[in-house]
C-alpha cells in the first residue's frame, strides 16, 4: 500500500475515521534522522498490507503536531479506532516498527 501523504485538511478522515490501523511518520523536510526512516517506512508499507501508513509534515501542520505533542521527529505514532496506541521518536528498524503494531493486535 502507497504512503499517504497528509495534511491539516484530511488528517481526520485518512487517519482517525480510518477502518485500518495508521502508522503516522509525523518529520520535516530537513530532519536528517527523518530522511534516513524513509526507506524503512517505505518498506514496511509495501510489507504490511493490513496497516496505512502516513507521512505528516510538521512544518506544515504544527497545530497537530501539538495536538498529539510531538516534541521530537521523527516520531511515528500508531493510532487504532482513532485513538492514538502507541509511538516512539528517533530511527527504529522496521522490525522494530512491526513490533508495535503487531503487540496491538
Amino acid at each position: 500500500m502507497p504512503i499517504v501523504h497528509i495534511k491539516v485538511s484530511n488528517f481526520e478522515g485518512e487517519v482517525l475515521q480510518s477502518q485500518k490501523p495508521v502508522v503516522v511518520d509525523f518529520f520535516a523536510d530537513w530532519c536528517g534522522p527523518c530522511k534516513a526512516f524513509a526507506p524503512i517506512l517505505e518498506e514496511f508499507s509495501e510489507e504490511e498490507k493490513g496497516v496505512k501508513v502516513c507521512k505528516l509534515n510538521v512544518d506544515k501542520a504544527q497545530d497537530i503536531a501539538a495536538r498529539y505533542k510531538i516534541e521530537s521527529i521523527p516520531t511515528i505514532v500508531f493510532f487504532r479506532n482513532g485513538e492514538e496506541i502507541d509511538r516512539f521518536t528517533g530511527l527504529k528498524s522496521k522490525e522494530a516498527l512491526k513490533e508495535m503494531v503487531k503487540k496491538e493486535e
